[in-house]
């Protein structure tokens, strides 16, 4: 069976690419986001992800570094691109990663979020492959995002509300928290 690097986000979008994915591979497991803001929302992320997995015998890696600063050196001043930077700068350790231990393929739960951008993750992820030993596998698991997060919620999995940098949870809470009138006042 071929082995599969599975970076993961967070614990609601890993339940349906694994249980997607679990009779085609050996899978492996990789928990590098130095994207998501604060750490405290970083650290809950993870520990959720740790009793998830525990339950459902999953070997996940958990890297040690947590890089925000590397990741808003990458897009400070490209905020309209900062998708692109942030998925480049986690799918190179990915590959890395996935080297490292010898995996025939890498993938991403990014794939199952109607939030992120499917297209652009690809066009990344195949073009950081190239040159590479280990390929992406592709899948388009948005099909899935709810069925996931039904399962998330009937565990009592927490639920983020934003993709984690700090430029989603501003947004968040601009759309949540102001509405605007037709005569263009702010109303909170």
């Amino acid at each position: 069976m071929n082995k599969l690097l599975m970076h993961i986000c967070c614990a609601p979008c890993l339940i349906y690419p694994w249980e997607q994915s679990k009779d085609k591979f050996e899978i492996l497991g990789f928990f590098y986001n130095p994207n998501i803001h604060p750490y405290v929302e970083y650290s809950r992320r993870k520990e959720i992800l740790k009793q998830f997995v525990a339950g459902i015998q999953l070997e996940v890696i958990y890297s040690s570094e947590y890089e925000m600063e590397e990741f808003l050196r990458r897009v400070v001043n490209r905020e309209s691109d900062r998708c692109r930077y942030c998925y480049e700068l986690r799918f190179n350790r990915v590959i890395q990663e996935a080297e490292e231990r010898g995996c025939d393929f890498w993938t991403t739960t990014l794939l199952v979020s109607p939030y992120q951008k499917n297209e652009l993750i690809r066009e990344v992820a195949e073009t950081l492959s190239r040159g590479h030993p280990v390929r992406f596998y592709y899948q388009d698991w948005r099909p899935g995002y709810l069925e996931g997060r039904n399962k998330a919620r009937a565990l009592g999995l927490y639920l983020q509300p934003y993709c984690g940098c700090i430029y989603s949870e501003k947004e968040r809470f601009l759309k949540k928290n102001l509405q605007f009138t037709l005569s263009g006042k702010v109303k909170s």
